[in-house]
């Protein structure tokens, strides 16, 4: 093969890579939205911080939550105490903490 065709063969998998990645970042945020959501509320949220794995929320009305949704959204646990839910997402959590920074 010439130089072209590496050269096409290139620029194709570069534009299929961001495509997929574009994909990535609407689904995410599609979850995040669902996630805050089942929280209540963006103006639910209190506070929120992340320990780890583990988003630490608190809420002003924790009867607003909606934990079956936040466990078939991936949850690897929950725990509620008083006014804080805590909820271990692995990967997510941290990407989730900016994402709610930048909604408030």
């Amino acid at each position: 093969m010439d130089y072209f065709t590496y050269l096409l063969i290139s620029i194709f998998l570069f534009v299929i890579a961001i495509a997929i990645t574009n994909s990535r970042k609407k689904d995410f945020k599609l979850k995040i939205n669902k996630l805050v959501d089942s929280l209540g509320g963006i103006h639910n949220i209190e506070n929120y911080e992340l320990d780890k794995m583990r988003f630490i929320v608190t809420l002003k009305d924790t009867s607003l939550v909606n934990k079956s949704l936040i466990q078939k959204m991936g949850a690897k646990g929950i725990v509620e105490i008083e006014n804080q839910i805590k909820i271990i997402l692995d990967e997510d959590a941290l990407q989730l903490k900016k994402y709610i920074k930048d909604l408030k």
